[in-house]
């Protein structure tokens, strides 16, 4: 196991910088996340961990060790990819254990570890198989399996789970950070699924154009996010962002299932706990026990969760209360969260009736 560290790292293509001053610690036996959207820098991050792409300036540790010039190969890294790299006429078996006998193991040793990886992993009855006879979900723990065995330091995961079906996908991620567990090994995963980071990692790491935009738990991200970026790219549905009309430089923000909705002829903004906003019903989603009401306001469509216990028509008014204490603002031009004293002045001009 090791500690991963990024001091001051900066990516250049030619002329174009796409990762610039990256600082960034990842904690010894930790499941860490990069996510973000395609190009945000995660996966070249990640090749410059593993030593796949070159670091332009700055330091990159693997425990106590400088490794910017250190060959992959001895980094004692193991990296897991997003099309699995098996070999197609090797058995499992052969995929598992080709790593060990090019360093020298001996066919008894060879043969024990990779029994030993293929009952965690389950693939006990499987070791005799080709790839081409085993469902996605098999080749993706064959390719565990194979970086596993090579124990390393560090695992590291470029979007593993993306080739895989929906369900097979939950599966998978339970069966991973059920494994993270018992290895307690330090796992580096890269992906853009926002749930799929959620579910997995106790630290995130939010990315946007080649910068890191947020370093957090699944919790703290989701209920403390630094800035409109994060509060919006983080949550399914994404937090709804309004307009702050007595205050033009900022906006505010809640989350789907913070708010109530009720039928209404009501008209006016007036709000004695928080923030009260009115439209029409346009349209919803019933996703087994809850709904997605989408409401077209004055100046924006937001959506609310319900509940399937009284739905309500498309088509009818309706007003939509968010309590005070579930608001979040923002400032409209740097997107930064606003906090402390000037946040309970946007608080009390909302709930004064004014936003």
């Amino acid at each position: 196991m090791a500690e991963v560290t990024l001091k001051q790292i900066t990516k250049k293509y030619d002329s174009q910088t796409v990762i610039e001053n990256l600082n960034l610690s990842i904690p010894d036996g930790s499941f860490t996340v990069l996510v973000g959207p395609s190009g945000c820098g995660k996966s070249t991050t990640l090749r410059m961990i593993a030593g796949l792409e070159s670091i332009t300036e700055g330091e990159l540790r693997i425990g106590s060790e400088k490794v910017n010039h250190t060959p992959p190969g001895k980094r004692d890294v193991a990296m897991v990819f997003q099309n699995y790299a098996l070999y197609p006429t090797m058995s499992v078996f052969d995929n598992i254990g080709f790593g060990l006998r090019n360093r020298g193991l001996s066919r008894t040793e060879t043969k024990k570890q990779v029994e030993e990886i293929a009952e965690v992993v389950g693939l006990t009855d499987y070791l005799q198989r080709k790839p081409s006879q085993l469902s996605g979900g098999q080749r993706q723990r064959v390719a565990l399996a194979r970086a596993m065995v090579k124990k390393p330091k560090v695992f590291l995961m470029d979007e593993p789970l993306s080739n895989l079906d929906a369900k097979l996908r939950n599966q998978m991620r339970v069966e991973l950070t059920a494994l993270h567990k018992q290895m307690g090994t330090t796992f580096i995963y890269v992906t853009h699924d926002q749930v799929e980071a959620m579910t997995m990692g106790d630290q995130i790491v939010v990315m946007n154009q080649g910068e890191i935009q947020q370093v957090a738990s699944p919790i703290d991200l989701y209920s403390m996010p630094t800035n409109l970026f994060v509060a919006q790219f983080i949550g399914s549905p994404p937090m709804n962002i309004v307009s702050m009309h007595n205050q033009p430089s900022c906006v505010i923000g809640f989350r789907p299932e913070r708010a109530s909705i009720d039928v209404s002829e009501r008209r006016g903004s007036t709000a004695e706990t928080g923030l009260v906003l009115n439209g029409m019903l346009v349209s919803r989603e019933i996703l087994g026990s809850e709904l997605l009401y989408y409401i077209e306001t004055k100046d924006e469509r937001v959506i609310v969760k319900g509940n399937t216990e009284s739905i309500i028509e498309v088509g009818t008014n309706v007003r939509v209360s968010v309590d005070a204490k579930h608001l979040y603002f923002f400032d409209k031009t740097t997107g930064a969260r606003i906090t402390g004293e000037k946040m309970q002045v946007m608080a009390n001009a909302v709930v004064g009736g004014i936003a």
